[in-house]
C-alpha cells in the first residue's frame, strides 16, 4: 500500500458519487488515519485490489470492487436512526419520542446520502452517537457502581471516544460534551456526603482511566498501527519533513547513504522547515508583466522535481574543482546556482507578487549581486537534514523564506517564495539541506536520523492540522445526477424546535425559580426537558457554533453532526409540548369550576387563545 493524493494522513478521500461506472464529485477533505484503514480493511475483505486511485473526478470504477467499500460505510450510516431511538428513549424515557426522533434521521435525505458513497462522515456520526449512547447508559447505572454494567459503558464510551477522534479532529467536540457531563456527575458525587472521599477518588480515577487514559492509549495506537502498515513513498512526501521521509519505503532518502557536512561544490535540495513548505525550485518561466522584475520565477515546490536541484558556489566564482572540499559554515557567503537553468539565487527591492512586505526573488545571471551569507550555529559547519539554515541576502538584508501563500496560475499554483526583511527565526524562513551530492566527500547512513515514534505522530498531527484539502468539481456525463440536500421539512422543523426549545427552557426554569409547585407528570416532563434536553441542546451547541465561527470554507456536510442533536432535540420538544399542552387543556375533558373563560378570574382564562372559544 502506498501514499496517494494529499498523502498518508491528510488525504482527500472522497465524496464519492458514482453513476453509471464514473466518479462524479470528490469535495471531502480531513479523511485521517482510523478512516482510511477501517475503509481499506472493508475493501481488503471484499476483494478490492486497491490499484484505484481516486485521484480525479470522472474516472471509472471498471474492474475494481468498490461495493464492500460502500456497504461498510453504508452499514454505520443505518446505526444511526436505532442509536438516536435509544439516547431519546433514555433521556426521555418515552417510546413515542424516541420514534419521532429516529424517524427524523430515517426520512432525511441528506443522512440517506451521506450513507451509501464512501465517506468519512457516516463513520463520524457512527463514534460520535456511539459516544453519546454510552455516556447517557453509563449515567442510568448510578446506583450500581463499578458493577460490570457500569464498566462496560464507561469503557466502551472510551472507545467510541477514540474512534470519533480517529476519524477526524471533529470528534473533539463530542469529547467535550462527554468531559462536561463526566464534570457535572464528579461534582454531584463530591456533594453526597454518604459517600467517602476514598470512594470518590475510586470514581474519579475509574473516569480518568475509562475516558482519558484508555482512548489516548488507542489512539495512539491507531497511528502506531498506521505507521506499520502504510510506510510506503507517494507523491504526497513533501508535505513532511526530511526525517520522517527518511522512514518510507521507495523515498530516495530510505536506507540512503550521503555527506554528512555541506561542501562547496555540492548539488543539493534544500526544503523548507514549515510545513508543507516546498523545495526551494525553479524554471525556466519569468515573472508576468508587471509583476516585480521580469526575471526567472523562484517558488516553492511540494514534490521532488529535476527543477529543485542547486549547486552551492563561491559567490567570486573561485571554486577550486581539483583540491579538496571545503566545508561550509555559519556566516559563509554562498552563491545558488540553478541546475536546470544556471541562474542564480536573487533578490532586489521589488515587492514580492503577493506578499507586498515582502522583496521579490528570481533567478538571475549577474553574479555580483546574488550572495547570501549562511546563518546556522556560529562556526559549526552546516549539516546534511539536521542543520537548520537562513539564508541572508547580502545587498537588501533580507532571509529567504516561503509565504505559504499559492501563486496564480502564472506560478503554476507554486507556493511564494520572498525575502523577508523579517529576520527573526521562523519555520518560513529555516531551510535545510535535504539531498546532496558531492564525490569528494565521504558518505554516512542516514538511518541515524530516523525519527522516532512520537516525533512522527506529532509531525503527522501539525500537517493534519495545517495543510488544507483539496478540492474538487466532477462533470457529469451522464442524465444522472446526486446532490446532498437534507431534507429541508426536517432541518426547518428542526430549526423552529431549537426556538421551542429555548422558550420552554426558559419558562420552565423561571417557574422553578419563582417555586412554582410542580408534582407528577407535570415535574418529570419538566426534569426531562432541563437535563435530557439541556444535554441535547449543548450537543448541537458543541458541534454547530465552532463550525459558525470558522474562517474556512464550510460545507453543507460539516453540519451533520450538528443536525444529529437537532434532531434528537426536535423529539424531545415535540413530546413535552405536547403533553404541556394537554396539561393546560385536560380540564376541558374531565371537567372543571368556576367562571367561565372570558372571566378574567377564571382558571381557564389563559387557555381561551380565540374569541371565537367559548368554555
Amino acid at each position: 500500500m502506498s501514499w496517494t493524493a494529499l498523502g498518508y494522513l491528510c488525504d482527500e478521500a472522497g465524496l464519492e458519487l458514482k453513476s453509471a461506472g464514473r466518479l462524479l464529485c470528490v469535495t471531502q477533505k480531513d479523511v485521517s488515519t482510523l478512516t482510511r484503514m477501517l475503509i481499506g480493511l472493508a475493501g481488503y475483505l471484499t476483494g478490492y485490489d486497491g490499484s484505484f486511485p481516486f485521484i480525479k473526478p470522472g474516472d471509472k470504477y471498471e474492474h475494481h470492487n468498490y461495493l464492500g467499500m460502500r456497504a461498510f460505510c453504508a452499514a454505520l450510516g443505518s446505526c444511526l436512526p436505532p442509536f438516536t431511538f435509544l439516547i431519546v428513549l433514555e433521556l426521555s424515557r418515552s417510546t413515542p419520542t424516541a420514534i419521532i426522533a429516529a424517524s427524523l434521521l430515517i426520512f432525511d435525505t441528506g443522512c440517506i446520502t451521506l450513507s451509501q458513497y464512501i465517506l468519512l462522515d457516516p463513520i463520524l456520526m457512527f463514534f460520535i452517537m456511539g459516544s453519546v449512547l454510552c455516556m447517557v447508559r453509563f449515567n442510568t447505572q448510578r446506583l450500581r457502581p463499578f458493577s460490570f454494567s457500569w464498566w462496560f459503558w464507561l469503557l466502551l464510551a472510551g472507545v467510541c471516544l477514540s474512534g470519533s477522534l480517529g476519524v477526524k479532529f471533529v470528534g473533539l467536540f463530542v469529547i467535550l460534551l462527554v468531559g462536561i457531563n463526566t464534570a457535572f456527575d464528579l461534582w454531584r458525587l463530591l456533594g453526597d456526603l454518604s459517600l467517602s472521599l476514598v470512594d470518590f477518588g475510586k470514581h474519579l480515577l475509574a473516569r480518568v482511566f475509562g475516558l482519558i487514559m484508555l482512548p489516548l492509549f488507542l489512539y495512539t495506537t491507531i497511528f502506531a498501527v498506521h505507521f506499520v502498515v502504510l510506510n510506503r513513498s507517494g507523491p504526497g512526501d513533501g508535505f513532511f519533513s526530511s526525517s520522517f521521509q527518511s522512514r518510507l519505503i521507495g523515498n530516495n532518502l530510505h536506507n540512503a547513504s550521503m555527506p554528512e557536512y555541506l561542501a562547496y561544490g555540492s548539488l543539493i535540495t534544500v526544503k523548507n522547515l514549515r510545513i508543507a513548505g516546498g523545495y526551494l525550485h525553479s524554471h525556466w518561466h519569468l515573472y508576468p508583466e508587471g509583476v516585480g522584475a521580469h526575471q526567472q520565477q523562484v517558488t516553492a515546490y511540494l514534490h521532488k522535481d529535476y527543477n529543485n536541484l542547486w549547486l552551492v558556489k563561491r559567490p567570486d566564482n573561485s571554486d577550486d574543482l581539483t583540491g579538496p572540499p571545503e566545508l561550509v559554515r555559519h556566516g559563509d557567503i554562498i552563491r545558488l546556482e540553478h541546475k536546470e537553468t544556471t541562474r542564480n539565487l536573487h533578490s532586489h527591492f521589488h515587492e514580492a507578487p503577493l506578499t507586498k512586505k515582502h522583496l521579490q526573488v528570481t533567478g538571475y545571471g549577474i553574479v555580483s549581486t546574488i550572495s547570501f551569507f549562511i546563518k546556522w550555529k556560529k562556526g559549526d559547519p552546516v549539516k546534511v537534514l539536521r542543520s537548520k539554515v537562513r539564508f541572508l541576502h547580502r545587498s537588501t538584508g533580507c532571509v529567504l523564506c516561503s509565504s505559504g501563500r499559492t501563486l496564480p496560475t502564472w506560478g503554476w499554483e507554486q507556493v511564494e517564495v520572498t525575502c523577508s526583511p523579517y529576520v527573526k527565526e521562523s519555520p518560513n524562513t529555516q531551510w535545510n539541506i535535504e539531498d546532496l551530492i558531492n564525490p569528494k566527500l565521504p558518505n554516512i547512513s542516514l538511518s541515524v536520523l530516523k525519527p522516532t515514534f512520537l516525533e512522527i505522530l506529532w509531525e503527522s498531527h501539525i500537517v493534519m492540522i495545517r495543510v488544507r484539502g483539496l478540492r474538487f468539481s466532477g462533470v457529469n456525463e451522464t442524465e444522472y445526477r446526486v446532490y446532498l440536500l437534507g431534507n429541508p421539512v426536517i432541518w426547518w422543523l428542526n430549526l423552529l424546535s431549537l426556538a421551542l426549545f429555548v422558550f420552554m427552557l426558559t419558562v420552565a426554569s423561571l417557574a422553578k425559580q419563582r417555586g412554582v409547585k410542580m408534582e407528577g407528570m407535570r415535574k418529570v416532563h419538566c426534569d426531562i426537558l432541563m437535563e435530557g434536553g439541556g444535554m441535547l441542546l449543548l450537543g448541537w451547541l458543541l458541534h454547530y457554533l465552532p463550525f459558525y465561527i470558522m474562517s474556512r470554507i464550510l460545507y453543507y456536510h460539516h453540519y451533520f453532526p450538528a443536525m444529529l442533536f437537532s434532531s434528537m432535540l426536535t423529539g424531545t420538544t415535540i413530546s413535552c409540548w405536547k403533553l404541556i399542552n394537554f396539561y393546560l387543556f385536560h380540564p376541558l375533558s374531565y371537567g372543571m369550576r368556576g367562571p367561565l373563560a372570558h372571566d378574567p378570574a377564571s382558571s381557564m382564562a389563559g387557555i381561551r387563545w380565540m374569541e371565537s372559544w367559548e368554555f
